[in-house]
């Protein structure tokens, strides 16, 4: 009975599976802080790409941590390096029967640890920065990215990787704008997860949590400029906001489970205070119920086994 009349789908297609792959590793490195998620090697990676395809999952999007970092982010231009390396071996792996996204973002590459470059007084420059996305999108889909995923939250981004997009020929490469990216807390465990260099913080350039409206209009600019879908980020403290972009938009809504997210209900489960199992479809099933039409989570994979014993 519950079966029949529950009013919220969670579905493996509608899982995106975030994952991590480090240049140079011999072997998968555990994250501290997220219990069960591994930084890659390329072999690894190919075989969770591999899994992930088998599961009917909607796609994976891809991180790359480059052994060497500059000021400019050259690491991510690279065709040789890690994260378009990356890309050509997941689309190698899985071809057509799974969307291979990247995070289009230079703060796995800056020796500071920022999603831009820097000025004379330290400071991001936004203009400058949309060049290097300019080409790095272009990097990804040259790569044979089939999704391309701005969270530099860089004024103006969507229309420049758009414009370079098209001009080159990659018309169908789609753009998932983190469009609501906010200055949260729960980015914490991801920063060990990508090596982060940063100092800090990013709140010049990420959103205010006191802030709805703004997330709003950050959606309506981004799809002026030409994004296919957008994303809200991170996705259990701004449930309210992934309903607000849902009733507000026509174009399919993302929200990213994210790694604080994550490693709050590991620990708990840990140390016995939560049912583990439970408490993971209970809270995909939350973000879907708020409104995303797909999910960015680290238990994208098990997931599915769960959901076919429930």
């Amino acid at each position: 009975m519950r079966r029949l009349v529950a009013e919220t789908t969670l579905e493996p297609r509608q899982l995106i599976l975030p994952m991590f792959i480090r240049e140079g590793a011999r072997e998968p490195i555990a994250i501290s802080s997220m219990p069960g998620v591994y930084q890659h090697t390329r072999d690894t990676a190919r075989k969770a790409v591999a899994e992930a395809a088998s599961l009917g999952l909607g796609g994976v999007m891809l991180f790359g941590v480059p052994s060497s970092k500059d000021e400019v982010g050259s690491g991510a231009l690279d065709p040789d390096g890690i994260l378009n390396v990356a890309i050509r071996d997941a689309v190698s792996e899985a071809g057509d029967d799974l969307l291979v996204m990247s995070d289009l973002c230079l703060d796995e590459f800056t020796s500071h640890g920022h999603c831009g470059v820097l000025d004379s007084a330290g400071r991001v420059d936004n203009d400058a920065t949309l060049a290097v996305y300019a080409e790095m999108g272009l990097a990804h889909a040259t790569a044979g990215a089939h999704v391309v995923g701005p969270s530099g939250m860089m004024d103006g981004q969507v229309g420049a990787i758009r414009t370079a997009l098209d001009g080159a020929g990659f018309q169908d490469t789609v753009i998932l704008a983190y469009a609501a990216k906010y200055a949260s807390a729960f980015f914490g465990p991801f920063r060990e997860a990508v090596d982060s260099s940063l100092k800090g913080d990013r709140k010049t350039y990420q959103q205010d949590p006191s802030n709805a409206r703004e997330a709003i209009r950050e959606v309506d600019l981004d799809l002026e400029e030409g994004a296919d879908m957008v994303m809200v980020k991170p996705a259990l403290p701004y449930l309210d906001i992934i309903r607000q972009v849902r009733d507000h938009v026509n174009v399919p809504v993302a929200a990213y489970n994210v790694s604080g997210e994550y490693a709050m209900v590991e620990a708990a489960a840990a140390n016995g205070w939560i049912d583990r199992e439970r408490a993971i479809l209970e809270t995909l099933t939350s973000i879907r119920r708020a409104g995303a039409d797909t999910i960015l989570t680290y238990w994208a994979a098990e997931a599915v086994s769960l959901l076919q014993r429930r």
